[in-house]
């Protein structure tokens, strides 16, 4: 069946469902991946001024894996009702919830001011966010992918490439405060300018996401939902559960390599600041095409070639990736980040989309894909966590182990998928067995 004409109701639906979920992604994002690039270099000399630089660095990092940790939460939260209700008044919820944390964030007094107090601000502010961004993947995705007819890799991708593009403004915000301030300047009011700049994009993404209609998939279940989507996920569809996060784990861990720990990492090896910003600026924005590109090409050949090819070269890179950095020059750095945030993370990452909403039944597809997604997603706030606390252990002289962890991820991944049947001809009115080889079953929909 053809996607419908652009000028029809559903074609206008699509469209909108489709920006609606950009744009929402953009937002979440922004404030989300503000706060990576924030704790790499600022969080560490405003709000843990009395730790040395690698244990600042650390509690830094600790910080921002908060925010991953309350991220399966914010799935199960906003999926259970997402499930019940609908996806598109939860989604309107977790922007509004995501726009004021990022904003008191940046209202924030620092230690100095008050103290232990601030750090615990930061943290409960950063657990908000997680919870938002928890609930808002999830949501965002099926508004695109349910709406759609053919080729939903490429229209839900377009959520995840709202991610790098978010990057893209957060880190385009703080280069640009950082380059017309001075370094007392910034660190003393000039980092919070971008956290307030959140508000305005809050206001623009409001407004295309009470726009776009309930998806007519939903709508078709509605009266079929299940009383426990979570308790459905987990009687019905464990394997998918396990074997969905253990596909996306890789891509996470890359995620949070190269766009959180690898800023501070590039710094402390003699990187100016706004050097390693802007090679994470330009390869952020070559990722909104690595990742339209790779789920569209998923579309053709399947979500499993193209994220399993992605996996093992992943795994290779990890071993140069560092060594291009010691190198300590410029355009080696950028090259690296561009190779592994625009090229080899967007084969994994961009075909997700598509992959977990086609792994769940609509009665608890929401709950299902965040909780799958967001489980991965861990990986990206842990990594860079203990990443931090391994170079930090070896004295910042060896990066061999780091290599190692990512490349065992990597192959997890690989593992994960050869394990999961292809998805991409799944209808999402039908729930699909996960083993590879096996017949598409007919759904039975779950009592109220």
């Amino acid at each position: 069946m053809p996607n419908p004409s652009v000028t029809s109701p559903q074609g206008i639906q699509l469209r909108r469902a489709v920006t609606s979920s950009f744009l929402g992604s953009v937002v979440e994002y922004y404030d989300f991946l503000l706060y990576a690039t924030a704790s790499a270099v600022v969080f560490s000399k405003v709000f843990f001024s009395t730790l040395d630089p690698l244990n600042a660095t650390l509690a830094s990092f600790g910080t921002f894996a908060t925010g991953y940790l309350a991220r399966p939460l914010g799935g199960v939260l906003f999926g259970h009702f997402g499930d019940r209700l609908g996806r598109k008044r939860m989604l309107v919820i977790t922007m509004i919830l995501m726009g004021v944390a990022s904003t008191l964030i940046g209202l924030l007094p620092t230690y100095a001011a008050i103290g232990v107090l601030a750090p615990v601000a930061l943290v409960v502010l950063r657990v908000l966010q997680g919870i938002a961004v928890g609930g808002e993947w999830g949501g965002a995705v099926l508004m695109s992918a349910e709406h759609a007819t053919t080729r939903r890799g490429l229209w839900a991708s377009f959520t995840s490439a709202g991610a790098p593009f978010g990057m893209v403004l957060s880190t385009g915000a703080l280069t640009l405060t950082a380059a017309t301030l001075s370094e007392a300047a910034f660190l003393s009011w000039g980092w919070r300018i971008p956290f307030l700049m959140s508000v305005v994009l809050l206001g623009i993404g409001l407004f295309v996401r009470l726009r776009v209609e309930e998806t007519p998939v939903f709508e078709a279940e509605r009266s079929r939902a299940t009383r426990v989507p979570l308790l459905d996920v987990l009687r019905n569809h464990p394997k998918a559960l396990l074997l969905g996060a253990g596909v996306g784990l890789a891509a996470f861990v890359a995620q949070g390599t190269l766009t959180t720990y690898l800023i501070a990492y590039g710094v402390r090896t003699g990187f100016t600041r706004q050097t390693v910003l802007n090679g994470l600026t330009l390869s952020s924005a070559l990722a909104v095409i690595g990742i339209i590109g790779w789920a569209a090409l998923s579309d053709r050949v399947g979500r499993r070639p193209v994220v399993l090819a992605g996996a093992v070269l992943m795994a290779a890179f990890g071993f140069v990736l560092f060594p291009m950095v010691n190198t300590g020059n410029a355009a080696l750095l950028t090259i690296a980040l561009i190779l592994g945030q625009s090229v080899l993370h967007p084969m994994m990452f961009g075909p997700l989309a598509a992959l977990y909403t086609e792994l769940f039944a609509t009665r608890s597809r929401y709950t299902g894909a965040s909780l799958g997604y967001q489980i991965a997603g861990l990986g990206a706030g842990l990594g860079p966590l203990l990443f931090a606390q391994i170079d930090a252990s070896s004295g910042g002289t060896s990066t061999t182990t780091i290599s190692v962890i990512i490349a065992a991820c990597c192959l997890l991944t690989v593992g994960c998928v050869l394990a999961l049947r292809e998805t991409r001809s799944q209808d999402l009115t039908s729930v699909s067995p996960v083993a590879p080889g096996t017949e598409t079953l007919a759904a039975k929909p779950s009592s109220a």
